[in-house]
């Protein structure tokens, strides 16, 4: 039984261990193309405007109607910060002034490693595009916590609010195993 095609000659594959290599991949049957399947790069921004945060209501799956940070895959030829800034205009139109890198989440169960600046939402400006069905920005006595899209949404927000104040501005990581809507369920990384 075939797992798949191959991207280079459209031959089956077969999920085999190759030589020199310790998992199995798919590997061509005619032509001995091997094809990697590694991560997806998810890049997003965290950006506050005079002290309240951006969020963005999903207007696709998954997730349709809850709140999340600007945020999607990378694209190929970018880098992960014009990723982050490309994403927030797609989402929300928002233009982003001084993005750090803020956290580095690793969710294996998903194959996912998400990438979250920090930065300033320039003019405060920020609208719903094709992807968003509202944006707002929250105090933190506002945010909507039981509306929060996915775990790595929650966790960064948290992160932000613990550390907001805090003059060492140390990158975050984490890896994050729970899926939306359940509990979440983390190993956080020493700073």
């Amino acid at each position: 039984m075939s797992d798949g095609f191959c991207m280079q000659c459209g031959s089956s594959v077969r999920a085999l261990v190759p030589a020199g290599d310790n998992r199995p991949r798919k590997v061509c049957t005619v032509c001995d193309h091997i094809h990697y399947e590694n991560p997806k790069n998810v890049v997003g921004c965290l950006l506050e405007w005079q002290g309240k945060v951006l969020l963005c209501k999903r207007a696709i799956e998954p997730r349709y109607g809850y709140w999340t940070l600007p945020a999607g895959f990378m694209e190929n030829g970018e880098s992960t910060i014009e990723g982050a800034a490309r994403e927030a205009f797609e989402e929300a139109t928002a233009r982003c002034d001084e993005l750090r890198l803020f956290s580095v989440y690793n969710l294996p169960r998903i194959s996912q490693v998400y990438l979250m600046f920090h930065g300033q939402l320039r003019d405060g400006f920020a609208e719903a595009n094709e992807e968003t069905l509202e944006v707002r920005l929250f105090d933190q006595s506002e945010i909507p916590w039981s509306e929060l899209a996915f775990p790595v949404v929650v966790e960064t927000l948290t992160r932000y609010y613990e550390m907001r104040h805090q003059r060492d501005r140390r990158v975050y990581s984490a890896d994050i195993f729970s899926r939306p809507g359940s509990p979440l369920e983390i190993v956080r990384h020493p700073h």
